[in-house]
């Protein structure tokens, strides 16, 4: 039984759900980081809000962990480099907060145009200056919005409704989409030239890092006002700060902050600053739309190996997951064979899906056979870093689909390049949903793969299988199937031997020293 553990605080219902789904749950949330690293190794899944720190320690010493979930967007409490590289699968909840927190940009926006914050300080200390704040209405008004995704499109869409004009810079919002949107998308710097307000709503990244500062600042129009309901990190703080006191920058509101708890901050006690401590997501239906998310993500990965919202590895639908797990079985049989065959560095790894197959989701079939094939070279590959591995050693990978029908109504083939050769090997499921191999190297060859095997190839010459045959019989090996295959009559040919357990390297020996014999290797699976 999988075991989870909830680390940080949330609804109540995660835990229900858990255990609803079969799973072992434990709630110790506020743990300090050396209790997280003395309990972290007996669990399979770690659910967090932003508290717990998931370090390249922690990920150390999670030896039993496979997937950790994040009851909310952002991610920047794990090192998802790290755990990738760990083999752990990094999920996030994108969309069960994405109403709140656009909302709260959109109020953010009402408190920065009529001065709410300020006036609400004036007048509950009996100053009553009703001609001190002067405001701006919104509508005719350009908004500009830095990353139009999933919040920043119904930002948008809160915006059109109040007869805003809409611009939005996003190097990923396709013209079909902002045109569904009713925004136009622009370049960066016409968004910083035209928008009276702008509301940023983009990751944090090496990229965005630092993307608002004095010089961007400078571009923006002469009273602008600025919103961060995004991510602390993406303004320069100080360079804010000057342009607040200039007047060049109206206002700004934010919900977020490079250090937090942000106990202090250079744009704390500007009179033009509206400030709240990161409350995007908090309101009790995206809490509780997070929290569910989450623990339905991570059960249906332990449980079905379906792939939710995963920021390391591809997605598999739950309803995918049954579909695939055939196929998934056949590609990591492709990519061990291959694998254990494999004496060189590989330089290049194309998977080809023909029929059925092809019109399934198969990418993760692909990083299952990335898998299968790096294992038996390197340890502690699973399919969450085995695309990542063998991008680091400069491995290429190449998938192709067609979904006509060959030979076999649905079909994989592996071809693996390294530095002395190009083997192939092709298999396909058969009515039972067994995989069996149909090709090795360009041979026809049908068999079905044992736990134990013996692969031999040799030069067609007779007597050979009878020498094999006797060889393994003095060595008390005992022969399940023997499956053959040549490419023609006299030249190179294939043994494909299941056997009863593992062959010893003496006999492994004895068998390398037969006439026309290429090559032995015992396979296990």
């Amino acid at each position: 039984m999988p075991k989870v553990l909830i680390a940080d605080k949330m609804s109540p219902r995660a835990g229900e759900i858990f255990r609803e789904r079969g799973l072992e749950v434990d709630e110790r949330t506020g743990m300090a980081p050396a209790e997280l690293l003395e309990a972290i190794g007996a669990y399979d899944g770690l659910a967090i809000r932003s508290a717990t720190k998931v370090t390249p320690e922690v990920l150390a010493r999670a030896d039993s962990l496979k997937v950790i979930g994040r009851a909310g967007i952002g991610v920047d409490n794990v090192d998802v480099p790290a755990a990738t590289q760990a083999g752990v699968c990094v999920m996030n909840t994108p969309f069960g907060n994405a109403i709140t927190t656009a909302e709260h940009a959109i109020a953010l926006m009402f408190a920065l145009a009529r001065q709410i914050a300020a006036a609400d300080r004036s007048t509950q200390a009996g100053k009553w200056e009703k001609n001190a704040f002067m405001g701006m209405e919104l509508y005719g008004k350009t908004l500009g919005i830095v990353g139009c995704g999933n919040i920043g499109a119904i930002v948008a869409d809160r915006a059109l409704g109040l007869r805003m004009r809409a611009v939005a810079f996003d190097p990923y919002l396709s013209a079909e989409r902002a045109l569904e949107i009713g925004v136009e998308k622009v370049e960066f710097d016409d968004l910083l030239a035209r928008a009276d307000i702008i509301t940023l709503h983009t990751p944090l990244t090496e990229g965005t890092q630092g993307l608002f500062d004095a010089a961007a600042l400078a571009k923006t129009k002469p009273g602008v006002r600025l919103i961060n309901c995004a991510r602390g990190g993406l303004v320069v703080e100080a360079d804010l700060r000057a342009a607040l006191d200039s007047g060049h920058v109206a206002g700004a509101a934010f919900d977020v902050f490079v250090e937090e708890p942000a106990r202090e901050n250079p744009l704390f006690g500007h009179p033009n600053v509206v400030a709240t401590p990161h409350l995007g997501a908090a309101t009790e239906e995206a809490q509780e739309n997070v929290a569910l998310q989450v623990a339905e993500q991570m059960s249906d990965f332990l449980i079905d190996g379906a792939v939710t919202n995963a920021l390391n590895m591809a997605s598999v639908t739950a309803e995918e997951a049954p579909r695939l797990k055939p196929y998934t079985s056949l590609s990591g049989l492709l990519g061990g064979f291959a694998g254990q065959l494999t004496e060189s560095a590989v330089k290049s790894i194309h998977i080809e899906y023909e029929g059925h197959v092809a019109t399934l989701n198969t990418r993760p079939l692909t990083a299952i056979a990335v898998e299968g094939l790096l294992s038996p070279l390197m340890a502690g590959i699973n399919m969450v870093n085995a695309p990542v591995i063998a991008r680091e050693r400069n491995i290429d990978i190449r998938e192709t689909k067609n979904e006509r029908r060959g030979d076999y109504l649905t079909l994989m083939r592996l071809t693996v390049t390294t530095e002395r050769q190009v083997r192939s090997v092709s298999g396909t499921l058969f009515a039972d949903r067994r995989p069996r191999l149909t090709e090795v190297k360009g041979i026809p060859l049908e068999a079905e793969l044992a736990p134990h095997m013996l692969y031999v190839t040799n030069h067609d010459r007779p007597g050979f299988i009878g020498a094999l045959g006797t060889t393994l019989g003095d060595a008390g090996v005992n022969i399940g199937t023997f499956h053959l295959g040549r490419a023609d009559a006299g030249g190179d040919a294939i043994a494909l031997v299941a056997v009863d357990e593992a062959v010893a390297p003496e006999v492994l020996e004895r068998v390398r020293a037969l006439p026309h014999v290429v090559q032995v290797k015992a396979l296990a699976f």
